[in-house]
């Protein structure tokens, strides 16, 4: 590799990278962040026709959301760890490989079980990219600006998240569901090539990568076996009773699984978690607040496009452009809050925006069917905004509480974080909803 193709940060962090290097870096990790999160999107728009295709109940179909959601969550901690331990662009480039190979199974996926089978292996690819990318994109900005890197990631997904179902929609119209599946491997092989062209492995990862260590096999399947049946038991996609015997298995399973992996963590030299660290109180307490800001927030977004179109009878382009704006607040205030972080400090932000989450929870209570569009426009922007403005400080908190060799599996952790407050998020507002329309003597399934 040239030097002029060198990002040259210095791994103490001592010394940034020149503008140009740091953000042509940024550009090759952020492209995969993109795509990675609009494919979420866009299977969620896909599953109708992938329903019809193989002839199966939409309800069938959702496993194809909830194979890959198991999978990303189960696989994200260990990728984490592993990507600390052998090197984080290896695991990212693999993940991109997965990804790009998974996509395309997908479209050619001859029946039903096949193509859960090809989402599985794209999520494999998936938890790859994003386990390890906080890390990287931390590891080319200097310490001093890891705000601004945090939220130029934020960012990245925020538009990846808005523009997904967009483009999944416009593609639906011309091009059968398989395209877009095939389409995904063009920015991920950009991703790709960029990656292993301009990202140095010594920058990217940990300085104690050469060190080899040991990675942590029984601590990896024991917390995915643990995330695999809580994700489970939250999101009941069999929809059995409470009081079943399959949900009390369940949670006993959960807290012996929770128990041994909490044993075998603190005693192994090498642990795939470093428990103790969560002594420390900052990190303990700003992972418990990002899990209760992402499922107070999930209702949100989970709830909206239904009040917009099934009780609005608006149509589904036009509302998926109001929801759109909760994406373009977020990004607008990562990015600006990550930069002011920086040099003011995290907890205003922190504070502020969840602030603003509350007073946009309280004004989503007084909706009504005749509520003005554009107030529901101007509430639904600054909810995106309030998330915008508390995430960033609060992943910068996190990240900034460990050491620079820790990020890869913390970076992961924050991910899973907000990915099981979205699912706890998700399954509370379903039951609220579906309570209150079943007393009102509604039946209308939320699945």
């Amino acid at each position: 590799m040239s030097d002029a193709k060198q990002i040259s940060v210095n791994p103490t962090g001592q010394r940034g990278a020149p503008q140009t290097n740091k953000w042509i870096a940024f550009t090759a990790i952020g492209i995969s962040f993109f795509t990675m999160v609009a494919s979420m999107g866009m299977v969620f728009i896909a599953l109708t026709q992938i329903a019809d295709t193989f002839g199966v109940t939409l309800r069938s179909a959702s496993w194809v959301v909830i194979a890959q959601g198991l999978t990303i969550s189960a696989f994200m901690l260990p990728m984490g760890r592993m990507g600390d331990i052998i090197g984080r662009k290896k695991v990212h480039l693999i993940g991109l490989v997965l990804f790009g190979s998974g996509s395309v199974f997908t479209a050619m996926a001859p029946t039903f079980g096949l193509l859960i089978g090809a989402r599985i292996f794209t999520a494999i690819g998936n938890s790859m990219g994003q386990s390890v990318g906080t890390a990287m994109v931390l590891s080319i900005f200097p310490p001093h600006e890891r705000g601004k890197a945090i939220g130029a990631q934020t960012t990245s997904v925020a538009v990846g998240g808005a523009m997904g179902p967009v483009i999944a929609g416009l593609v639906l119209q011309f091009l059968p569901w398989e395209a877009l599946f095939l389409m995904l491997t063009v920015p991920i092989g950009v991703a790709f090539i960029a990656g292993y062209f301009i990202l140095d492995e010594k920058i990217v990862s940990s300085q104690h990568t050469e060190a080899r260590e040991s990675f942590d096999w029984i601590g990896a399947i024991i917390s995915g076996l643990t995330i695999t049946v809580v994700v489970i038991l939250i999101n009941n996609p069999f929809g059995v009773a409470i009081l079943s015997p399959f949900i009390l298995g369940g949670i006993v399973s959960a807290v012996c699984l929770f128990a041994f992996f909490v044993w075998w963590e603190l005693k192994s030299d090498s642990p795939m978690l470093q428990l103790r660290m969560f002594k420390n109180l900052v990190l303990s307490m700003a992972i418990a607040t990002r899990f209760l800001g992402f499922l107070g927030t999930t209702a949100v977004r989970f709830l909206m496009p239904i009040y917009l179109i099934s009780l609005r009878d608006i149509q589904e382009a036009a509302a998926g452009g109001i929801l759109f704006l909760t994406s373009l607040g977020m990004a607008m205030a990562a990015s600006s809050s990550g930069r002011l972080g920086d040099r003011i400090g995290e907890r205003p932000f922190t504070i502020v925006g969840f602030l603003m989450v509350i007073f946009t929870a309280l004004a989503f209570t007084f909706f009504t069917s005749d509520t003005s569009l554009w107030i529901i426009m101007f509430v639904l922007l600054v909810n995106g905004l309030a998330m915008g403005l508390w995430g960033v400080p609060n992943n910068s908190t996190i990240l900034g509480s460990v050491p620079r060799e820790a990020f890869g599996v913390v970076g992961a952790l924050t991910n899973l974080t907000r990915n099981v407050g979205n699912v706890t998020g998700q399954a509370i507002a379903s039951a609220v909803v579906v309570g209150v329309m079943a007393a009102d003597g509604f039946d209308i399934p939320l699945s």
